[in-house]
């Protein structure tokens, strides 16, 4: 079926599975700032620093009502979007009188709920549109009423069904043919996303009508006066100019912004009654453009994607259901766990382009992280995550790649068909105890991670749908990464507490990343994430804990060599005997 004439066009986008959800927790508290940070730059920008000309009195527009001033409210429901039927006392549903214009108080805000009963018409895909008049109080909408005044009633069209495609079939199977003649499982009844209308899946769209419970009116507080040909872009399309005396009408906003995704109710054969909740109110010139802002700020968002689909209605969702307080500590924690995010990975790769020697580190630790980073992005590249996303796991992958390369010695063995790479361990790391206890540790948490990860393949085979078996393996090893990653974080345990020392560590990276768990702490129980990734944060908590166990435990042994290189006895002034020790060891190295 083709979408509707009302329906917008839906921008384009990709799904992703649970663990893809997981990646984008992360970023999710970090653009709380971002959005509301572009909104607000924007607005003053366009307040502030728009040019300002000298403008003839005589050519400035100005409000055709003044404050204060009485108004009559009729409020029509129709299935045209053209009205003009106003004798029809069954489509009026709604009527105020002596409302104020632009002043706040009890008078100034009314309300009304009532059930609405949906045509056959509008069961079956139809439209329906709120049509909102104002007047001088006194004076009638209607044009063909002998009393009517052009300058004292004005009024706006708004749809009340919202078409948006729906949800696709799942295309995930049981690999082992456990479903009946190898059903197709529908999805249950939900919301779809408007990216859901450009998928690469073949066939029409078919598009679904929805019903808005909540109508929010409101007339902006504007009295500015414009000039007639220099009115600001971002107000000019909602400006109604009478053509006459070349002056503006009342400013009528339909106000969604607080009209979440999961509010909206799905028109069917079955439904008979339809709840409508209407308000009408005042709304100031600020609010009403920081509210326009923010709204494009979320599309600039996911145009670039950097935002998905439903992650703007999550945001709505903490500012309507949170604490004003708690608000105010996550925007901040937010902000601060970026710069802790920036300055650990920044200590990283100092950390590892300065380490002159392997000794007390974990080598096989590096390549196992490697392998969980390839294996997350895999899977966000078979679910089609957004770019953003994507990119930024790549070069995640690519720096622990280059980190291999810094804990081991990587060459090309060109003596077969096909250059392979050959991995080599660092002298410093083989010469010493740090290879063997390495390997020790391994060895037992291997055993432990392959029947983990083993049973939870096979639950995952029997028990769930997937959409082929290369997506089964993606998303059991990559499920198995967040739930089992802190095992490989157990080598470098085991290794400190045999040398009994933590000196070879980068505590200033650690430093910054157990900063950055504390924060992500806060965010589990703030934000709605999947339980997965909630006990992954707490789960290098524990680790975090037992290296600060360790450091405290442990003396410094200041001849042990630091994470550049040098030991504690080289910051000393050295002795001529050490100066022709150090230039006989240059020599050899050379």
């Amino acid at each position: 079926m083709s979408p509707p004439a009302a329906a917008a066009v839906a921008a384009a986008g990709g799904g992703g599975g649970q663990p893809q959800r997981q990646q984008q927790q992360g970023g999710f508290g970090q653009s709380i700032t971002g959005i509301i940070r572009i909104a607000v730059f924007w607005y003053f920008a366009s307040k502030f620093f728009s040019p300002k000309k000298p403008v003839d009195p005589s050519n400035l527009i100005s409000n055709l009502f003044q404050k204060g001033e009485p108004l009559d409210m009729w409020l029509y429901l129709s299935e045209h979007q053209r009205f003009n039927d106003f004798g029809n006392e069954a489509s009026l549903v709604w009527h105020e009188t002596n409302i104020p214009y632009a002043t706040w108080g009890p008078e100034s805000t009314r309300t009304l709920s009532l059930d609405y009963h949906p045509s056959d018409t509008l069961k079956n895909n139809g439209s329906l549109y709120a049509h909102v008049f104002f007047a001088r109080s006194g004076y009638p909408p209607d044009p063909n009423d002998p009393e009517y005044q052009p300058q004292a009633a004005f009024g706006r069209t708004h749809p009340v069904v919202k078409y948006l495609p729906k949800s696709r079939s799942d295309k995930r199977k049981s690999l082992l043919g456990n479903s009946k003649d190898g059903e197709v499982f529908e999805p249950e009844p939900q919301v779809a996303d408007d990216t859901e209308a450009d998928s690469k899946d073949e066939g029409p769209v078919e598009w679904i009508s929805y019903w808005k419970p909540n109508i929010t009116i409101n007339l902006v507080e504007d009295f500015t006066r414009y000039a007639h040909n220099a009115v600001p872009p971002n107000i000019a399309p909602y400006l109604n100019i009478d053509p006459s005396q070349g002056n503006y009408y009342p400013t009528i906003s339909f106000n969604e912004f607080w009209l979440l995704r999961d509010k909206l109710i799905a028109i069917n054969e079955t439904v008979t009654v339809l709840p409508l909740n209407l308000e009408v109110g005042p709304i100031s010139m600020m609010k009403w453009q920081l509210f326009m802002q923010i709204d494009q700020s979320f599309q600039i968002h996911r145009s670039y994607g950097s935002m998905v689909e439903g992650e703007a209605d999550e945001l709505k969702r903490v500012f309507l259901e949170g604490n004003p307080y708690l608000l105010v500590i996550t925007m901040v924690v937010s902000l601060l766990h970026s710069v802790f995010d920036f300055l650990a990975f920044k200590n990283d790769i100092q950390f590892w382009n300065k380490n002159k020697s392997m000794e007390g580190l974990s080598a096989k630790s590096v390549v196992v992280s490697f392998l969980c980073q390839l294996i997350v992005f895999l899977y966000l590249l078979d679910n089609e995550t957004s770019w953003m996303i994507l990119a930024s796991s790549g070069i995640g992958c690519c720096i622990e790649f280059w980190k291999i390369g810094k804990a081991m010695h990587i060459e090309v063995d060109r003596t077969g068909k096909i250059p392979m790479l050959r991995f080599r361990d660092r002298d410093s790391y083989a010469s010493n105890k740090t290879k063997e206890y390495d390997d020790i540790a391994m060895k037992y948490l291997s055993y432990v991670l392959f029947l983990l990860v083993a049973g939870f393949s096979i639950y995952s085979l029997m028990y769930e749908r997937h959409k082929s078996w290369y997506s089964w393996v993606l998303s059991s090893l990559t499920s198995c990464v967040y739930m089992f990653g802190f095992i490989m974080m157990c080598p470098q345990l085991f290794i400190n507490y045999k040398l009994k020392s933590v000196a070879h560590l980068p505590w200033r990276q650690m430093t910054y990343k157990f900063l950055n768990t504390i924060i992500d702490d806060l965010f589990a129980f703030v934000i709605k994430m999947p339980t997965l990734h909630r006990l992954s944060v707490f789960r290098d908590d524990l680790i975090f804990l037992i290296y600060l166990y360790q450091r405290w435990v442990y003396p410094v042994d200041k001849k042990r060599i630091n994470e550049f290189g040098f030991g504690g006895e080289d910051e000393q002034t050295p002795s001529n005997t050490d100066i022709t020790t150090a230039k006989e060891d240059e020599k050899k190295t050379n």
